[in-house]
């Protein structure tokens, strides 16, 4: 795991190698362990490596083939790398070191951009042909690598977080006010390719770009499994698809255990994380490190689930870490996560993943994690309501039970130049519900959530918080093979038993009945949820900001209402209006942006 940067020049000049190391050093979190620059011609590249395959310096990157003249930065791990460097010795290519990077070239040199259809993994990456001067620039099938996009006149930059293209300078940070639509529509999610910011862009995921010397570019995607039935499944019943799901998920499970370095696991105590857990037990693994992270009650909430991590942890004999943290760190914690986000995001458990990460990291430098499940099994208790919609009226039936707040309400809420003509989100919607290949309302929904909603919400929440303290961060349920078999199986056996039934089914086989059958639990973080203590007076402080008022985004009046009642404003799905609203202005003065 690690960070990567670079520009591409198309105006006969050199790139700005000043701006690419800025950009390089901006990224020193995501790989503590080594820094490097390559450039030729028109081309520049950076890159921070965090050391899990190969330890030695020959896994050293910005990395060049010699003998094909190839050079590259990678950011991710190939989980079958060992499997493909076999089959391309016998081919006949030779290697130098033992990293997944090096595949990464000689897979490109052997099978060209279809080589990304041959990786099991998760991976953002840039490759130079020294020769031709072309760049490919490629993201893995469920976007869990980021990559972002800066294209001025004469050149493009790009990098694996938005604040270090901020770093390299030269960015156009006016607010995007159809990406703002989504944000406040779509629960902080701003679909790709858009950001917040109307001079960045995201690479969507299972897409490859070949950018030409002259700045054309040609985008292929790659991968995109159909929600329909197919006919190899005929046949098949309920306790045939709980035992394919449990063997999908024990492979997916298994291929995240290649490290040079021990893998550890974040238990939540729910089903996904402890799933996991008993997978690794099954395999033999001793000593396993897992960790749980609990807050302080507030407004009678609890804080912590431990009860069901503990009773995880002590069934499989694992080395567990129960952290505790109080509520007067969330304060100072709350601008560290914000500093580390490349994107503002508004589900609670932002600030808990950054603390867990935080800790997590003095002990291990590799963890698996549960995110995902919800998504591709159909977890949410939104999933009913979805299934029982006609498939030409799901679009609506999405908005009415998924939006934060319907289109007519963000007049209320933002100033004129900050709204859109047209319900920017609703199209969104509409777009990916109308789209062949998914056969139900169901279907639709899941194939939406799991390409789309999934990618830049939880999913580009854990790679931001752990990969800012060098924790590399590994998802299983997202395991293309283990997502091409569920978007297959009947959505009546993943709504059963309100919601995830086929995996409920098969984790009875692993797991403790309680544990199985639990209520849903969530990673709460009450003192956000709540606006309490000191972690209002930092929202406070920044929604009074001269900074925020000169920046005119919101009508004020609409603020001042959400202050004065800090826990009373809720969006259609219950989250704090109040801090959505301020995380997008802390964000936002965090990162320099006027």
């Amino acid at each position: 795991m690690c960070g990567l940067s670079g520009e591409i020049r198309f105006d006969g000049g050199r790139p700005d190698l000043a701006a690419v190391e800025r950009m390089t050093d901006r990224l020193e979190a995501r790989g503590p362990d080594g820094r490097g620059l390559w450039a030729q011609r028109a081309v520049a590249l950076g890159h921070r490596r965090l050391k899990i395959i190969d330890l030695s310096e020959r896994g050293a990157q910005p990395m060049t083939d010699p003998e094909s003249r190839l050079t590259g930065v990678f950011n991710g791990c190939i989980y079958n790398y060992r499997e493909l460097r076999e089959e391309l010795q016998g081919l006949g290519h030779r290697f130098f070191s033992r990293s997944d990077t090096e595949v990464l070239l000689k897979a490109y040199r052997q099978w060209g951009t279809d080589c990304v259809g041959r990786f099991l993994g998760m991976f953002a990456f840039a490759v130079v042909e020294q020769d031709t001067g072309r760049v490919v620039l490629a993201r893995d099938r469920l976007g869990i690598k980021p990559l972002y996009l800066a294209e001025r006149p004469g050149r493009l930059r790009f990098a694996s977080s938005l604040p270090a293209l901020l770093a390299g300078g030269d960015v156009d940070t006016s607010l995007d006010p159809v990406a703002l639509h989504q944000y406040l529509t779509l629960h902080a999610v701003v679909a790709a390719p858009q950001t917040v910011l109307a001079g960045v862009r995201k690479l969507p995921p299972a897409t490859v770009r070949v950018v030409e010397p002259d700045g054309r570019c040609r985008d292929h995607r790659y991968w995109q499994p159909s929600y329909d039935r197919r006919p190899e499944h005929e046949g098949m019943d309920a306790a045939d698809w709980r035992d394919a799901v449990l063997e999908s998920v024990r492979t997916a499970v298994r291929r995240r255990m290649v490290a040079d370095v021990p893998v550890g696991v974040l238990l939540s105590g729910g089903l996904d994380s402890s799933l996991i857990v008993a997978l690794l037990a099954e395999a033999g693994q001793r000593d396993l490190a897992t960790f749980s992270v609990g807050f302080e009650a507030e407004a009678g909430e609890a804080g912590d689930e431990f009860v069901y991590s503990d009773l995880v942890a002590q069934q499989f004999a694992t080395d567990h870490h129960q952290i505790m943290v109080p509520s007067d760190r969330l304060s100072t914690a709350l601008d560290g996560a914000v500093a580390a986000m490349s994107e503002p995001m508004v589900s609670h458990d932002v600030i808990a993943f950054h603390l867990l990460s935080e800790e997590v990291s003095k002990e291990v430098r590799v963890v698996q994690s549960g995110q995902g499940a919800d998504e591709v099994f159909a977890g949410y208790h939104w999933y009913p309501e979805l299934a029982a919609a006609r498939r030409d009226r799901v679009a609506e039936t999405y908005a009415q039970v998924y939006f934060d707040r319907p289109h007519a309400d963000l007049a209320r809420m933002l100033q004129p130049h900050m709204l859109t003509d047209h319900d920017a989100s609703g199209e969104l919607v509409r777009i990916h519900m109308a789209a062949d290949g998914a056969d139900t309302a169901l279907d639709a929904a899941l194939r939406l959530d799991t390409h789309l909603m999934l990618v830049d919400d939880p999913v580009k929440r854990v790679d931001n918080m752990t990969m800012d303290w060098g924790l590399e961060a590994r998802v299983p349920f997202l395991d293309h093979e283990l997502v091409e078999l569920a978007a297959a199986c009947p959505p009546q056996l993943k709504i059963a038993q309100g919601g995830k039934g086929v995996l409920k089914d098969a984790g009875r086989r692993m797991l403790p009945s309680g544990i199985v059958d639990r209520p849903k639990g969530y990673f709460p973080v009450p003192a956000i949820r709540h606006m309490a203590g000191p972690v209002l007076d930092r929202v406070r402080e920044a929604l009074t900001a001269p900074e925020a008022r000169a920046r005119g985004v919101f009508h004020e009046s609409y603020v001042a209402r959400l202050l004065a009642a800090p826990d009373a404003n809720r969006t259609k799905r219950g989250a704090n209006a109040l801090w959505q609203v301020a995380v997008l202005e802390l964000w936002l003065q965090r990162h320099g942006i006027g």
